[in-house]
């Protein structure tokens, strides 16, 4: 079973970096790198262990089982972003601009048991953005990801369990670099990302406790050709990434459950060559409060509902998300 419950982490804030030319470039690397991650803990995969706190040696998918779970998340951003426009020869304008993106994205999660203690995951969202401030909007693929989770020791009623994860992003869905920075918006980061990090959680029936850390490395874009603030921009560093989460699940009932969980993303100064300088931003962190309902529908189903606030200016406003499996004919190992 893979239950898990995604809710979008993303982060809309402009950092005074040395010289205002660089500011307009941190927005969207900045939001996609302080993205959460599918393998942070969370508290959907916590509601799971509740559910299923019966005794076995793995809690990740046998060998040769295969899900497929549907994610639907929102999000909401507000904010006001400062641009600088060249107005003459090395004379710039500031300008602030507001912004309201309300992000809908409709994901596709397939796990597949390796072997006891190890499952693949591939997941697959396509997102739906509106910009109300701007009157900009944009249906497109997002970003591609793939995992592998790996449990190195069996479960041991009474003791921690470990699963340590790896996962590679694909810039798929359209990036920053590419689209018209006045009448277009993103659906991807725009580079490739690798990231390595573990999970961890203790059950004490009926209540749950788990925790993730996790690092990105994000992998630098190279051939970036874009104006910005009357830039050239080549080459962007968007620097890598550290992620915190913990929280606890409580089962109310057989069929009911409740969790609170808190998600933290800080990303390092990521750098930006221009055709004749470079520019260093700043550090930036991005914080949420989610919580969760998850329902058991069937014995082997169970569907999960959250909503959460960002806690810092990096954050989004708000986030509401819900997952629940699929059971397509033939998609299941007899």
């Amino acid at each position: 079973m893979g239950v898990w419950g995604y809710a979008w982490l993303a982060m809309l804030t402009l950092i005074v970096a040395q010289p205002l030319m660089a500011e307009d470039a941190t927005v969207d690397d900045a939001r996609d790198a302080l993205t959460k991650k599918d393998d942070d803990a969370d508290s959907a995969k916590a509601l799971e262990e509740v559910f299923q706190a019966a005794e076995k040696s793995y809690t990740l998918l046998k060998k040769g089982e295969r899900t497929l779970t549907y994610g639907f998340d929102y999000s909401l951003l507000r904010d006001t972003q400062i641009q600088t426009v060249r107005t003459g020869q090395n004379v710039y304008s500031v300008i602030g601009q507001s912004e309201a993106q309300h992000t809908f994205t409709n994901s596709f999660t397939f796990d597949y048991g390796v072997w006891d203690n190890l499952t693949f995951s591939m997941r697959v969202p396509f997102l739906a953005k509106y910009d109300t401030e701007r009157d900009l909007s944009t249906y497109s693929l997002g970003d591609i990801s793939a995992s592998f989770r790996w449990q190195p020791w069996s479960s041991v009623r009474g003791r921690p369990v470990t699963t340590l994860f790896a996962t590679l992003g694909l810039p798929t869905g359209d990036s920053p670099y590419d689209v018209s920075l006045d009448n277009g918006l993103a659906t991807g980061s725009g580079y490739y990302s690798l990231g390595v990090g573990a999970n961890l959680s203790y059950v004490i029936d009926p209540v749950v406790l788990f925790g993730s850390l996790g690092y990105t490395y994000n992998l630098p874009v190279r051939d970036a050709d874009q104006v910005r603030g009357g830039r050239l921009l080549e080459e962007v560093d968007p620097g890598s990434s550290l992620s915190l989460s913990m929280g606890f699940a409580y089962a109310l009932s057989y069929d009911v459950s409740l969790a609170t969980s808190f998600q933290m993303a800080h990303n390092m100064a990521p750098k930006f060559k221009f055709s004749d300088a470079t520019f260093e931003g700043n550090e930036q962190t991005s914080a949420v409060m989610n919580f969760s309902l998850g329902l058991r529908t069937a014995s082997n189903n169970i569907v999960n509902v959250n909503a959460g606030f960002g806690m810092t200016e990096d954050s989004p406003d708000v986030l509401l998300g819900i997952s629940m499996p699929l059971d397509i004919k033939g998609l299941k190992a007899e």
